[in-house]
């Protein structure tokens, strides 16, 4: 398997749960109400598996690794647009929290902010997942020989094995503040 296998598969479960944004978007047309507790569980999602396991791995490992290669003017110009993208996910995700943190307070036009921060992540997910998966992902395994394919595959799991103790320490250290 090469590097981009995991990630790949990763992809399919993020856009799984962009189905459940799309989903929560119809109810609330319909409701005009949201669930605080989905968005609890999607912002969830999208930061530990979205962001930590996912995007960790692009951008600890696999970023990391081919910013030591001399890559072509375009792949480099890729990569730090996925980069720029990462961050403008985790800046949206953040002004969810926000959004449904107010509208747990009563504040009801915070379910407009919720609408548009769930409508951007739906449309935008699946047009970076495919930047990566037909574009970045094909172009960058021609920097990578089969051995460093190989040790990176090794440090993916390692870095996903790592995960649940890193989440479940901060859980308990958060508690004892």
């Amino acid at each position: 398997m090469q590097p981009r296998g995991p990630l790949m598969i990763e992809h399919r479960l993020i856009e799984r749960m962009l189905t459940h944004f799309r989903t929560e978007l119809q109810r609330i047309s319909i409701t005009g109400k949201t669930d605080p507790v989905f968005i609890d569980t999607a912002v969830d999602f999208f930061r530990m598996y979205g962001d930590r396991t996912h995007h960790g791995k692009e951008e600890l490992i696999l970023f990391r690794e081919l910013s030591k290669k001399q890559m072509s003017d375009a792949d480099k110009i890729t990569m730090d647009e996925l980069i720029n993208e990462h961050s403008t996910g985790r800046i949206v995700t953040a002004e969810l929290v926000e959004a449904n943190r107010r509208y747990r307070n009563g504040e009801d036009s915070a379910l407009t902010i919720i609408k548009d921060k769930l409508r951007f992540l739906a449309d935008f997910y699946p047009k970076h997942i495919e930047k990566e998966d037909k574009i970045f992902f094909p172009s960058m395994m021609k920097y990578l020989p089969e051995s460093e394919q190989k040790s990176m595959l090794e440090e993916f799991w390692e870095f996903d094995r790592n995960l649940i103790h890193e989440k479940y320490k901060s859980v308990v250290e958060s508690l004892d503040k």
